[in-house]
């Protein structure tokens, strides 16, 4: 069963009925349990079992925008990381790593562009991107097992399993691994593949290496990040994006600049 988490939004609210409106489609929706709304700050904190990407849609209904500023747990979590990762043509994602308890990580995440049906997702052991994801090596494997289900004891560490794309080609998930730690896995990179990862039943020759999931599709590198009420940014000092021009602005490359009038939306 997975855990409920708090999740902290920066929303545009300019009046206590923005927040009542936000207050609204929240409030009573399964995987909801509690809200709590800062009109002055522009925060919105919902305690929830639901995935980020599903809270910020539910908020987005309300015709305001959303940004993800933090993830918590009920208890002080033990680090947090983030992974953006991109790929070819319009494949782009970010994938948040909160570290719950010594024996818990959530892995929190929402990938755009995908083929619709199942990708296998993996944490590799390098954090190298000179030639792409074919230079991030193989899949974190620390203690020197084979390819698993994340369910299954003898695995590599970074066996996530699989995520599903839905018809418009986007992956939102909600996982809860025992073996993966956010320490560990900081500087080193994550993966998302063509192909359904075989859990290692598959027979095939690469099941047990790599669960025959096909080519690496995205990547990027996993880094340190902020938690819980850390992230005061409002404007990024490197390219003068502002929060809210970041969020309909992709996370890197052509159109991100302030300067660049080309503006795709990043879905982040």
């Amino acid at each position: 069963m997975l855990t409920e988490r708090l999740l902290e939004f920066a929303v545009q609210m300019t009046c206590e009925s923005c927040g009542e409106k936000v207050r609204a489609a929240l409030e009573g929706k399964p995987g909801v349990n509690s809200v709590s709304i800062d009109v002055g700050k522009e925060q919105v904190l919902v305690e929830s079992a639901l995935t980020s990407a599903e809270v910020q849609a539910l908020i987005e209904s309300t015709g305001r925008r959303a940004v993800l500023k933090g993830i918590g747990g009920s208890e002080q979590d033990l680090g947090a990381a983030v992974a953006m990762l991109a790929g070819a043509g319009s494949i782009q994602g970010v994938v948040r790593f909160l570290q719950l308890s010594e024996e818990r990580c959530l892995i929190d995440g929402t990938i755009d562009g995908l083929e619709p049906g199942p990708h296998g997702l993996h944490v590799h052991t390098l954090g190298d991107l000179t030639l792409d994801c074919l230079s991030c090596g193989e899949h974190y494997n620390p203690f020197g097992r084979q390819h698993g289900s994340p369910e299954d004891s003898d695995r590599h560490v970074g066996d996530l399993g699989n995520i599903i794309a839905g018809p418009d080609g986007r992956a939102s998930f909600r996982l809860e691994d025992g073996q993966l730690k956010v320490w560990d896995v900081i500087g080193r990179s994550l993966v998302v593949d063509a192909g359904e990862d075989d859990l290692g039943r598959g027979g095939h020759p690469l099941s047990k290496q790599t669960g025959n999931s096909g080519e690496r599709l995205a990547c990027g590198i996993i880094a340190r990040s902020a938690g819980l009420f850390q992230n005061p940014k409002q404007i990024c000092a490197c390219d003068g994006v502002t929060l809210w021009e970041e969020r309909d602005r992709p996370i890197a490359g052509k159109g991100r600049s302030k300067n660049n009038p080309e503006t795709p939306a990043a879905h982040l």
